[in-house]
């Protein structure tokens, strides 16, 4: 039995929101060759992800600053200054998102994100995060895309059946993990792609006009 396309599952790193560690680091690394090396050598993306499958900050800091101790102190600014890692929207996709909750499009969102960094990052931003009917988070069922069983997870707790909802994340590796869960499939490239995805799938109206 196929289902029509009724909902829309949102990524939210480099979707929604830009995202980097140099973006906080180059606040207090003023030299650009070491801010590279840091961001690069020392707080890397393997070791971010530890966050985002679930391992305490406290844990993580600690084991890095043992084997980088004269980083230990810019290492401990990662965790409460996490949210300056993330400058801020992804031109035009707020505005989509503002669109379809207009349009009555149920949205979820699904991100792989610390579950002690996102809810003093999800605060200032409950404009936009309140649009959504649930938002899963990695760190907090320990699972991460693109394993299989987090959206598993995904599709029983949005009570999404195959074929109803577009999946948009940024890494062809959790779309295909999607597909296979039974959503259909964006690799986000930019909003105004999307948009005229969402457009053609007859989930938005052929409108260029932001809605905020």
């Amino acid at each position: 039995m196929s289902h029509k396309l009724r909902a829309v599952v949102f990524d939210v790193g480099h979707v929604l929101f830009d995202w980097h560690p140099r973006h906080l680091y180059a606040r207090l690394i003023p030299d650009p060759a070491a801010l590279e090396d840091f961001v690069t050598r020392v707080v890397t993306f393997d070791w971010h992800s530890q966050h985002d499958a679930g391992r305490p900050f406290a844990e993580t800091s600690a084991e890095l600053s043992a084997l980088y101790p004269e980083h230990a102190g810019l290492i401990a600014q990662y965790g409460p200054r996490f949210s300056e890692s993330i400058p801020g929207p992804i031109p035009g996709s707020h505005d989509i998102v503002a669109a379809l909750d207009a349009a009555g499009v149920p949205l979820f969102a699904l991100t792989n994100f610390s579950a002690e960094f996102w809810p003093p990052f999800r605060a200032p931003n409950a404009a936009l995060f309140d649009r959504f009917c649930d938002i899963l988070v990695s760190g907090e069922e320990r699972l991460v895309k693109p394993d299989p069983a987090i959206f598993a997870l995904a599709m029983r707790r949005f009570g999404l059946a195959p074929g109803e909802a577009l999946f948009v994340d940024d890494r062809p590796e959790n779309v295909a993990a999607g597909e296979d869960a039974g959503l259909i499939g964006h690799v986000f490239r930019d909003a105004p792609a999307l948009r005229t995805d969402l457009v053609a799938r007859g989930l938005l109206r052929d409108d260029p006009q932001p809605i905020s």
